[in-house]
Order: structure tokens, then sequence, then C-alpha cells
């Protein structure tokens, strides 16, 4: 997936994406956007706070971003020698042969579009809420959720700077109106004054610090999405390890402080007891005290806003994963195709609209609620899966490394990955452990949703291919040197 070879027919023909159609920037904001700092604040931090360990819940976030900050040493290592756009699936094909690449590829596809349609239930749920009770518009949250499902759709249709643009607007706002109430917090002192209790050894060790932990992991999903954009990148080479970094930099510093500053707005003695009686006012209550009413309306809009930022992001991620799984013949060859005048996959975009259109369309007929089922079941299911081909991939970054010498030292090809791997699979024991808090159930169907994962794997690894995979094992060194160090 990573030779001069593949690349050309990708990049050539009526399959190809725009190339040079995105730079650093732009890709951050996708990223970014995916991420969701907005509702990962507003949603995630009560559960690590109120379920976790309490006012030391920002230090767990902290511990989170440097497992993937070294997990980004060797991710972005890597990168000048995998060129296609294809994620976590081509880095895996790349190292361990084609059929672990499909079983990647199928389980990333999985696990995003999870993500997606959860992130419509969502949506649909705050934009019922908010909009009944702010405009009198009385729609059904299925409705929001389809109209989302539209614009997404069409925005995602077009060249792929405009997503940027919308995205980089967007984010930017989120950005913006968590960072006025942060720093009113911390301008007027808090609710005891400034204090950094909560990096301390006694703070960060108390509670269930694997909760916090777990929903920490969650925030940050969306980073990696940076090596799918590679063949639409200009100057792949600095622009993706750039990225990477930056994504991962910017996503840490913005939670781990503003999730101090809801510890010093509530209390350090009382945040955890708050998290626990009020989750969904958590923080609006901060905004209304340290800002004021108008802000916290705001603020509510804005949330709506932000998943829908992430709608967008993760529709282009899946559509450009659907378009290497087909181009590798894993998948139906009409999803390889791109709009002849815009270079976007817009044909597995409609493909991802309609998959999602079903999903919401089943939770809204068999009224299951939208927050609590489809929302909370589906992004345990994708955080879980997203977090296996993490560590999948450090495996396969430090297999590619082992075979081939690049010169590029022990800490880039071993030590970082391999640290960045064990975090990893901390994670998943926690997820697994935790799997009733996570999904916010303990019994029922949601018990299975973990066995997906397995079962995708398998399926991708022994389901006979279309076409002929001369690459099933991993190319020697030499010629894998030959074609793909171009850096």
């Amino acid at each position: 997936m990573g030779t001069h070879t593949e690349k050309n027919a990708a990049t050539t023909g009526s399959g190809s994406l725009r190339a040079n159609a995105v730079g650093a920037t732009g890709i951050v904001f996708f990223v970014v956007a995916a991420a969701s700092p907005l509702s990962a604040a507003l949603g995630g931090s009560p559960a690590a706070i109120g379920a976790g360990n309490g006012a030391g819940a920002p230090a767990a976030y902290l511990g989170v971003g440097a497992v993937l900050l070294l997990f980004s040493v060797g991710y972005a290592a890597m990168s000048r020698y995998v060129t296609v756009g294809g994620g976590f699936a081509a880095y895996i094909q790349e190292a361990l042969g084609a059929r672990m690449g499909r079983g990647a590829a199928y389980l990333a596809s999985v696990s995003y579009v999870a993500m997606q349609v959860g992130i419509y239930g969502i949506f649909g749920f705050f934009a019922h809420v908010v909009f009944s009770q702010q405009l009198g518009v009385n729609l059904p949250w299925s409705v929001w959720a389809f109209i989302a499902m539209v614009l997404v759709g069409v925005l995602a249709y077009v060249e792929i700077d405009l997503s940027a643009k919308v995205l980089g607007v967007l984010m930017v706002c989120e950005v913006i109106v968590l960072l006025v109430v942060d720093f009113a917090i911390v301008g007027q002192g808090g609710a005891h004054g400034i204090s950094f209790t909560s990096f301390s050894p006694s703070t960060v060790t108390q509670g269930a610090v694997g909760i916090a932990l777990m929903f920490a992991f969650a925030s940050f999903i969306g980073f990696e999405a940076t090596a799918i954009y590679s063949e639409e990148a200009s100057d792949p080479d600095r622009t993706i390890p750039r990225a990477t970094y930056a994504a991962v930099l910017l996503i840490t510093v913005f939670l781990v402080f503003t999730i101090w500053c809801f510890v010093i707005g509530h209390g350090a003695d009382k945040v955890k007891g708050v998290a626990q009686q009020s989750p969904d006012g958590f923080v609006f209550t901060l905004s209304t005290h340290y800002v004021g009413t108008v802000w916290t309306d705001i603020m509510q809009y804005l949330l709506i806003t932000s998943f829908f930022a992430a709608l967008l992001a993760f529709h282009n991620t899946i559509a450009r994963y659907l378009l290497t799984l087909s181009r590798r013949g894993w998948g139906p060859s009409l999803l390889a195709r791109t709009h002849p005048k815009f270079q976007s996959p817009h044909v597995a975009g409609v493909f991802q609209s309609i998959v999602g259109a079903v999903v919401v369309g089943f939770f809204a007929v068999a009224g299951l609620d939208p927050y609590t089922a489809l929302f909370s079941w589906t992004i345990g299911l994708g955080t879980l899966g997203v977090i296996v081909l993490q560590a999948w991939t450090c495996v396969a970054i430090i297999t590619f490394f082992r075979r081939r010498q690049t010169g590029l030292g022990l800490w880039r090809t071993l030590i970082a990955p391999g640290l960045g791997g064990l975090g990893m699979v901390t994670a998943i024991v926690l997820a697994l452990k935790n799997w009733g808090v996570l999904v916010g159930a303990d019994t029922g169907f949601s018990n299975y949703l973990p066995l997906i994962v397995p079962a995708v794997v398998v399926i991708g690894v022994l389901l006979p291919s279309r076409t002929k995979e001369a690459d099933a094992t991993p190319p020697s060194p030499a010629a894998s040197l030959a074609t793909t160090d171009h850096g």
C-alpha cells in the first residue's frame, strides 16, 4: 500500500482523490473536529470526574495525552513509507500483509460508522431539546438527525477544502466558547482559589482512576485520521507528522486546562459530588455562574454545531476508508469511484449516508432512546474498536522498522511505539472491565457489543478476496526500501 506504484495508481484516473487539496492546518481541523472538544468537555468530563477519580481527572487526561504522543512518534515516523490513504489499515498492511490490513480496514470502517451514527443520535437529542426550549420548534430527534445527515452529505460531496473551512469555523467557535468560561473561572479565582491539587499523587490516585482514563481515551478518538488524508495532503512527508503532533498536543492542552478549570470552578472538594448529582448541568452551571445565562444559551447552540462538526469529520474519514477498501478489491468497486469534478469519494459518501439513515431509522421506529441507546452503545463500540486498532498499529510499526534499516533510531522505531502500545493495551483492558460504565448499561444486548470487534477482524482476515493478493505478505526490506523510501 505504500509503494510509489500504488500511489500513482491511486492518484490517477477515475478513482483519484485531488492531490494537494489540504494542508496541515486543514487536516488538524478535521482531526480536532472529530475529537469534538466541546462535546468531550461537556459529555465526557462529568463521567470521568463523577465515576472516576474526581478532582484528579485532569491528570488522567494528561496521562492519556502523553501515551498518544508516544504513539504518534512511531506513527509519524512510518508515515513517510505509507503514501496512500487508509489510516491504520495502511500501516498494518504495510507491515503485516494484505489480509491483516483488510481485517484492520473492516474494523476501522465498522468502528467509525458506529461512532458516526451514535453522534447522529446525540445530535438529534440535543437539537430537539435546545430548539424546542429556546425557539419552540418541536421536531422529533430523528428529523433533526436526518437534516444533519443531508447537510453533511452535501458538504462532503464537494471539494474537501470546503469541509475544512466549515470545520475550521465551527471548531474555533466551540473552543472560544469554552475558553471564555475557563478564563472567567481562573480570573475570578474559582470556588476556593487557584489550586493545582488535581495533579498531586494523592488526588490523582483516589477513586476509580481506570474509569477516568477510559473516558479520557474516548475523548481523543479521531486524532489518528491525519494519515487518512495523506493522498490529498500537500507535501505529505511533512504535513502528516506535523498535523499528527499538532492535533494531539492541541487536544491534550485544551482538555487538561479546561477540565482543571471545571475542578477549581466547582471546588476540588465538591466537584465529584456535583458531577454525580447533575452531569447534564455540570458545565452549564459554571457558565451561568461565572459568565452569565446568555453565554450558557450560546454554549448550548454551539454544542449542537460541535456534534455537526464531528459528523462531518467522521463522514470524510469513513468515505476514504471505504474508498481504500474498494481499491484493494475488498469492497464493491463502485465505492472506489471519485467525482469527476470535485475528486471527492462521493459514492462512498452516499453509501455511508444510506447506512446511517437505516440505523437511525431503525432506532427511531423501535422507540429506542437516542442518547442512552443509540449514542452510548455505538460510541462504546467505536471507541473499543479504534483503541484495538491503535494497539495493533503499534505492533505494525515495531514490526515494520525491525525488518528495515532506516537509521531512524530506537526511540522512534521501538521504544516510543512500544510504550504507546502498552498504554493502548491498558486502555482496552479498562474499557472491557468497565464496559457497563462506558455504554451506560450492564445488562442486555449491550453486553455482547465487544464481540463485534474480533468478529469483524476475523471476517476481514479470512474472507476470500476478489483480487489476487500478491502482497499477502510484507515486502522484503530491500524491495520496500527501493520502492517506498522517499523521505
